[in-house]
């Protein structure tokens, strides 16, 4: 693979930052390569004109093909979703980088890490720094950006407040909510980004970046609520350690919980922003929190079409700002060895007369219940009964995306305090074919999160019957030999 001259490369790209860092240089005429450790995550994207690139920065043998022909590399990776050992993983992959992109001739490495304060003593902020340093261990010219709280759909730190502003009308928090950090909206962080590129000044340097105020997190959910019509009433207590807090963050919101123990982390400390040196680089209007949250409900609002299911996609949370970014998640599997076609060709009969091939009984009481609740529950039927289209309805279900022989996807229809989306992926493999159930809720507001935790376990325990029953009966649509289920 060689990139053609002037390639940029967004290492990380299936991240929150670097999903809008993408269509930003595409929109300025930039011709961009985006990897990601699971390709399939980017083609979910829709991105046109961007090449795409499955590597991993702890596998280094795929490094060389992301990195060829490259001039600017972005690196966008951490890897705090990994649980105790992230820091370690960090500064490992950032070594990896930095040796890879010297030996493909990368002439300028822009890195987004996060600010420090001087008596930073959590994993989260140090590893931050350690992966910088890391990377300018290399000979390749490295300009590294500091940000603190993103302000944007999909920032980990925002979603924590719109899920306490809107899940919890009353809250008990701990001291840390005072402490305060200078947040930055997405567009003026990605001004920041794009335009460092091209200044030979900002190489082999550490910027801070942040937005106009310096608030505390009170302040900050205080006015995120005025911005959306909600009053949250916040009393501080002083029993809730960083991992207790870490903890109760889990259950009441959706922002994956290693994620959110990470962060808390870092929360006791005030991070303020230098960033002098950054606006004078780069002049431009730095957004108020107040406007940077109604900018990032405004970029909710005009994205409304997704081509599948994607974390956080607008059109699959009902369209609404109260409903979780995050999904909550459950699954089952199995395997069988009947091949893909035969898996859809018992998928596309689901619904309608065949029913959900296991405990159809508990799949009819909850329509029993929708019914009586005033929903659609008991609207049974489908055009079809083996064939599938984007838009059908089946029973209370619409497809909202449909990939035969590899995906379904379906959009719940019943009345519940949230929304929900049931997804098959149907993937090959040596010894036959992988069936995964997974359902996606957004829930919205507290009564979201009990529904989602009172019923969470019947859906484990239904989806591993429900694969299972696929996968036998796929067996006799293709004629092979009884399945083995996981």
């Amino acid at each position: 693979m060689t990139g053609a001259p002037g390639t940029v490369l967004v290492f990380g790209a299936s991240g929150y930052v670097g999903s809008h860092l993408v269509p930003a240089l595409v929109a300025r005429g930039r011709r961009v390569r985006a990897a990601a450790r699971q390709r399939k995550v980017l083609e979910a994207r829709g991105w046109t004109g961007v090449e795409l690139v499955e590597a991993d920065a702890l596998v280094p043998q795929t490094l060389d093909a992301a990195l060829r022909g490259v001039d600017t590399a972005y690196y966008l990776v951490h890897s705090m979703a990994a649980g105790k050992r992230f820091g370690d993983l960090d500064r490992q992959a950032a070594s990896n980088f930095a040796t890879a992109a010297a030996r493909c001739g990368v002439r300028h490495v822009v890195y987004l890490g996060g600010l420090v304060p001087r008596d930073a003593d959590s994993e989260h902020l140090v590893s931050r720094k350690e992966t910088g340093d890391r990377l300018r261990d290399g000979p390749v010219p490295v300009t590294e950006i500091r940000a603190g709280i993103i302000v944007g759909p999909g920032s980990a730190a925002y979603e924590v407040m719109r899920d306490l502003v809107f899940h919890l009308p009353f809250m008990v928090t701990p001291r840390w909510v005072q402490s305060r950090s200078s947040p930055i909206a997405i567009a003026n962080l990605i001004e920041y980004l794009i335009r460092v590129a091209d200044l030979p000044q900002a190489r082999g340097r550490i910027l801070d970046a942040g937005g106009p105020e310096y608030l505390s997190y009170e302040q900050m959910m205080r006015q995120f609520g005025e911005v959306v019509g909600r009053r949250p009433r916040i009393l501080r207590v002083p029993v809730l350690s960083p991992r207790l807090s870490s903890y109760w963050l889990g259950l009441i919101t959706t922002v994956p919980a290693r994620v959110g123990r990470a962060l808390i982390g870092g929360l006791r400390h005030d991070i303020p922003a230098s960033d002098a040196e950054l606006r004078a680089l780069v002049p431009q209007r730095l957004l108020p929190f107040r406007e940077a949250v109604a900018a990032a409900l405004d970029a909710e609002r005009s994205n409304t079409v997704a081509a599948r299911w994607t974390e956080g996609a607008f059109m699959y949370r009902g369209f609404r700002h109260d409903h979780a970014y995050y999904a909550k998640k459950a699954s089952g599997s199995a395997v069988t060895p009947a091949p893909p076609e035969a898996v859809w060709k018992v998928l596309a009969t689901m619904g309608g007369d065949t029913g959900y091939f296991h405990l159809d009984v508990l799949w009819r009481l909850r329509a029993w219940i929708d019914w009586a609740a005033g929903g659609a529950g008991l609207s049974r039927g489908r055009r079809h009964p083996t064939e599938l289209r984007l838009g059908d309805v089946i029973d209370y279900w619409t497809v909202l995306a449909i990939e035969p022989p590899r995906r379904l996807t379906l959009h719940f229809g019943m009345r519940a305090p949230g929304t929900g989306v049931l997804e098959f992926e149907v993937e090959p493999r040596p010894e036959g074919t992988t069936i995964t159930e997974t359902a996606y809720w957004h829930p919205a507001g507290f009564w979201g999160l009990l529904y989602w935790y009172a019923l969470v376990p019947f859906h484990l325990f239904i989806f591993r019957g429900m694969t299972r029953a696929i996968a036998r009966r796929a067996v006799d649509v293709a004629g092979d030999p009884p399945p083995r289920s996981t």
